[in-house]
């Protein structure tokens, strides 16, 4: 592997003219510039890492800590990330925590340990433990996903959304709403779009009666094993089910079909994340498009615009979306 030194001789220049060259940064003469590059092309060079990091005191790697690194939802936004990054010239490290609160902790320190020049955190968690980690980190850093208290925070209209994918069903004729969420660990996903379904009801007089309620773990088997426990209600049984997300979805469209029962004639079917596979189902899947790539580019510009010194005046960007309905409503 040729060294800078190396390069300096091929070139009959001397280090720090090389180091100039490669850096754009300092008078060289165009006839010497051109020997370098010449002797850098020839040769292979290829500057470290390190001691580029040393020079500019910027790695130029962003971190970026997903919750599940399978899901589709943390892909469209990893890759809006890593393409707006791209441009400017940063690199993503990638880590994930299984949905393992202890795991976005340690993640943020082995980041900063590594001298990442910011993170993203896809974040499940708003916890104070959280909070003072990304403190004590002093670089910078955006969440997405969950409101965190004195950080940059890009976040999903989690609580609109699904007031109004309830609205659509009640809209439809449906007064016997099911409803599929998570752990109220995650506050976004677990509590502020339970809160949107029953506002909704609430608003149009609708009683939201004991049984109709069900919880899963974002997975296609726990929404299958949420469903088979609405269906079972023996008085008031649903005629429409809403989980939050289209995993969960799925996995209820799967017990429906299991059961014989008819979608939509019977029991409609709405989610929330515009997955692919929500529109290559049958019935295709009802679902909310929070619009997760530009999301993720959302979030690297904010990134960008810490790195270039700018201060953040707000500290939350609320993000947009639509209603999809498609043949299961």
């Amino acid at each position: 592997m040729p060294t800078i030194k190396d390069v300096a001789k091929r070139a009959g220049v001397s280090r720090t003219t090389v180091s100039r060259v490669l850096n754009d940064n300092g008078y060289v003469s165009h006839e010497a510039r051109q020997r370098v590059v010449e002797a850098v092309e020839e040769m292979g060079y290829i500057p470290s890492a390190h001691a580029k990091t040393m020079r500019t005191k910027r790695s130029g790697v962003i971190g970026v800590i997903l919750p599940r690194i399978s899901t589709e939802t943390a892909s469209r936004v990893v890759n809006g990330i890593e393409n707006e990054l791209a441009v400017n010239g940063y690199q993503i490290l990638l880590t994930n925590t299984q949905l393992q609160p202890e795991k976005e902790i340690q993640n943020i320190k082995l980041l900063k340990s590594r001298q990442v020049d910011g993170i993203i955190l896809l974040a499940t968690n708003r916890n104070q433990v959280l909070l003072d980690t990304i403190s004590d980190a002093s670089i910078p850093f955006v969440a997405i996903g969950q409101e965190l208290n004195g950080v940059m925070s890009v976040v999903y209209d989690d609580y609109h959304s699904s007031y109004s994918v309830t609205e659509s069903l009640i809209e439809k004729g449906h007064r016997h709403i099911g409803f599929i969420g998570v752990p109220e660990t995650d506050h976004a996903v677990g509590i502020v779009r339970k809160q949107g379904y029953l506002d909704a009801m609430k608003k149009h007089g609708l009683t939201v009666e004991k049984g109709w309620i069900q919880y899963g773990n974002f997975t296609f088997e726990s929404g299958y094993e949420a469903a088979k426990q609405l269906v079972k209600q023996s008085e008031l049984k649903p005629t429409a089910i809403f989980a939050v997300t289209d995993r969960m979805a799925i996995g209820a469209l799967g017990l429906l079909k299991e059961q014989g029962i008819r979608i939509p004639e019977d029991m409609a079917l709405f989610g929330i994340g515009a997955s692919d596979l929500s529109r290559h189902v049958t019935p295709a899947l009802s679902t909310v498009d929070y619009f997760n790539e530009d999301a993720g580019q959302k979030t690297a510009q904010l990134i960008l615009e810490q790195l270039s010194g700018k201060v953040l005046e707000k500290k939350k960007l609320k993000l947009n979306y639509r209603l999809i309905e498609r043949d299961s409503v």
